[in-house]
């Protein structure tokens, strides 16, 4: 049987995005790792390899 990875979309109220999100339950979560969704829009979790995708036209303020 193929295990298939989820994509989520998310939006700027979900940063800073980390993996396993808070609705996954804790017998299948992972360490959790944080995910960097501001260069390009998208990012996969190393982990569980759960895409995760900005919502289109949701703006991300950059920190300098």
């Amino acid at each position: 049987m193929a295990y298939e990875a989820k994509e989520i979309e998310v939006t700027a109220s979900d940063l800073p995005l980390h993996c396993p999100t808070k609705e996954v339950s804790l017998w299948c979560s992972h360490p959790r790792v944080f995910l960097d969704i501001t260069a390009s829009g998208q990012a996969m979790c190393p982990y569980c390899g759960t895409k995760y995708r900005l919502k289109a036209g949701e703006a991300v303020a950059q920190h300098h």
